[in-house]
């Protein structure tokens, strides 16, 4: 369904890093990364697509975050959304829901959410039984 997915950020660097640590975690690659640009991509360890970019964004102006917007990751285990979350918080991030079993959305959601270094919300979550 999504081809790719495209976040404003300000601050490159801490992005980078934050994504990066985050991406790891979820056994996703880097797919390229231009500082000069500034701009970064990463995509599924099998296949292309979808990608997942940060960059500045395109009309120059600055990022910033729209309210009630999120970006969900799909973790592989729930071991990787510990993981995720716990690199995010090492990299800047904010913590807005401790990885847990949320039953409300069903049986088997086990999910984190946080913020990015620049206020970007973002769930990752595992769909899979234990």
């Amino acid at each position: 369904m999504l081809s790719h997915v495209y976040v404003g950020i300000n601050d490159f660097e801490p992005a980078f890093a934050f994504y990066s640590a985050v991406m790891a975690d979820l056994g996703v690659r880097l797919r390229f990364s231009d500082a000069a640009k500034p701009w970064a991509a990463w995509q599924p360890a099998e296949g292309g697509r979808p990608l997942f970019i940060i960059g500045k964004p395109y009309d120059g102006q600055a990022a910033s975050c729209g309210n009630g917007q999120m970006m969900a990751l799909m973790a592989p285990t729930r071991a990787a959304v510990d993981r995720a979350h716990a690199s995010a918080m090492a990299h800047g991030g904010r913590c807005e829901g401790p990885p847990a079993l949320r039953p409300h959305y069903h049986a088997n959601y086990y999910g984190a959410y946080f913020r990015d270094p620049e206020g970007n919300k973002l769930c990752v979550v595992c769909h899979d039984a234990e």
